[in-house]
């Protein structure tokens, strides 16, 4: 019998983002207009709402809006700054050509949008969701799938805390908690461990393709008064990227004198000497960049993983006793660098399916109602229509790659479907040989305006209880070193932004594979671009990881 308490509800929520948060304040909404009692609870392994939330932010209202149509005047946070200028440059090593706007079609220009922090928005929907009923229980990382014996999902259990790093429970270990739902809802991001392990389990990924990412890293400054312009969005692309590696970089005028700027690195590159932290950093010294950030000062430090895979690696959304929602299943649209406006929406159309099936006394079933919501949604039509836009700057380039995207989003735009759909391939497969490319040249950080990656972890308050077991596992502890090494110079020490990884002793003819999982940021990305697939994350005891102030 297992020692473990348990608790039931009706809706069990993995993962307090803008996914989470909206299905339940729109399940508490459902349930008080019926004058029905609902049990939702939220689970979120960050110490508090908000701690592990980063991205850019430009948001697009539209889910807002239909999620609570007063939010500007309910002291949302994200109303404080709308986007009042949108930029595209295209980068070379010294100079930058700005993108006429006419070019681009109509739904890439962030008009009506609002730039600020997606965290503290999730901070403010929290308050929402308690408001309408809501139980939300922030430190508590969802460890384990639970099922019933028919193999539905039962819900989840939480982790044990107090566990030694030897498997010995030290003094205040106590045993993790069971919520047992009638439904459960993953929305725990990015490559959730819990997500990918359902998706193996029951077969979602079948006849769809694969999910591929970039590499988001981020960076919050305070900038002289005098260079600052709230509202303004800068989107850039080219330099310093070499051939055979995409991404882009983005700066926002946001609140409180500060600007949100990041580069995200698409993880299909080739060369196993790339750093997506370095590249961040290099492009920071570009003149039109550094001219923003001359006199200020870095404030927060962050970096996350982006699903880019877009609608075609959309995996089955239902399984028997819950469903994938927000960026769990990957719903980002890429060229317009959002995914938080979908993945709210996704949320609130998984809610309206459990609601009526709660209503009609059912449980543990497949949630059919809230995929054909989703196929016939303005989230399903966003992103077919910028379908082909990531596989064609990867195929043949920025230069023809992003002419072509541009054809083919104006020709859906027009409602002229573009006759085909292009594939992905997974990011872990993408590598060269380390003697194949020669090693990009990055900038040594100088503490002002490039900074190396133990530092930047300094102030992204990250933070894990180190006698714990370390939570970045390994299939077989010998690949590092006997297969990665020699063949590609073991990229994990270089793919990470948090310096978790390290080979030392390789000077001396011993080398050894050292993990550092306490200054991991929970980003993903060793998850997703080790090139044998034998790292695999899994939740590290709750409230551990970063706290991101203002991300």
């Amino acid at each position: 019998m297992s020692e473990r308490e348990s608790m039931p509800y009706d809706v069990v929520i993995v993962g307090a983002g803008p996914a989470g948060l909206s299905a339940a304040i729109r399940l508490k909404q459902l349930a008080n207009e019926a004058g029905a009692e609902l049990a939702v609870c939220v689970l979120e392994k960050g110490s508090e709402v908000g701690a592990h939330i980063l991205s850019g932010a430009v948001i697009d209202p539209k889910a807002l809006d239909e999620l609570l149509p007063e939010w500007r005047d309910q002291g949302c946070p994200m109303a404080e700054v709308p986007v009042t200028e949108n930029h595209h440059w295209v980068l070379t090593a010294t100079r930058q050509f700005s993108m006429p706007e006419f070019l681009t079609p109509p739904f890439m220009h962030n008009e009506g949008c609002y730039t600020g922090s997606l965290g503290n928005m999730c901070r403010w929907l929290a308050e929402q969701a308690e408001a309408l009923g809501v139980e939300i229980f922030p430190g508590f990382a969802a460890a384990e799938i639970l099922f019933n014996e028919d193999g539905s999902v039962k819900g989840v259990a939480t982790g044990d805390m107090g566990v030694a790093r030897d498997g010995t429970h030290k003094p205040d270990y106590q045993p993790g908690l069971e919520l047992h739902a009638r439904y459960t809802f993953f929305a725990e991001g990015v490559r959730g461990h819990l997500s990918k392990e359902l998706q193996r389990i029951f077969n979602l990924r079948e006849g769809v393709q694969p999910q591929v990412y970039g590499l988001g890293v981020k960076e919050l400054w305070d900038v002289a008064p005098d260079k600052h312009e709230p509202g303004k969005v800068i989107h850039t692309q080219g330099w310093p990227l070499s051939e055979g590696t995409n991404g882009g970089g983005f700066l926002y005028h946001q609140s409180n004198g500060q600007v949100a700027l990041g580069f995200v690195t698409w993880l299909n590159y080739c060369n196993p000497h790339t750093s997506p932290f370095q590249e961040m950093q290099k492009w920071k010294t570009h003149p039109a960049i550094a001219a923003i950030l001359e006199g200020g000062k870095r404030v927060s430090y962050g970096a996350r993983a982006i699903s880019d895979g877009g609608w075609q690696s959309v995996p089955k959304l239902t399984f028997p006793g819950g469903a994938l929602i927000g960026c769990s299943a990957g719903f980002v649209n890429v060229p317009r660098i959002k995914g938080t406006h979908t993945a709210m929406k996704t949320g609130m159309m998984a809610a309206e399916a459990a609601f009526a099936a709660v209503k009609a006394g059912r449980q543990a079933d497949e949630l059919a109602d809230y995929t054909t919501a989703y196929e016939n949604s303005w989230v399903y039509k966003e992103l077919r229509q910028v379908r082909n836009t990531l596989p064609l700057v990867e195929k043949y380039g920025d230069g023809l790659g992003t002419l072509l995207a541009g054809v083919t989003m104006w020709a859906e735009y027009l409602r002229i479907r573009m006759p085909f759909t292009m594939k992905h391939h997974a990011d872990h497969e993408s590598l060269w040989r380390k003697d194949m490319v020669e090693p990009p040249v990055y900038p040594k950080p100088d503490g002002k305006l490039t900074f190396d990656r133990l530092s930047s972890v300094f102030i992204s308050n990250t933070n894990h209880e180190e006698d714990q077991p370390v939570h970045l596992t390994l299939k077989d502890a010998d690949v590092p070193i006997a297969h990665n090494l020699p063949l590609y110079g073991e990229p994990a020490r270089l793919y990470c932004p948090a310096g978790v990884y390290e080979v030392v002793g390789e000077d001396e003819g011993d080398p050894k594979f050292v993990i550092n999982a306490q200054n991991c940021v929970h980003c993903k990305t060793c998850d997703i671009k080790d090139p044998t697939q034998n790292i695999n994350w899994v939740v590290p005891e709750g409230g551990g990881g970063p706290n991101y102030p203002n991300m």
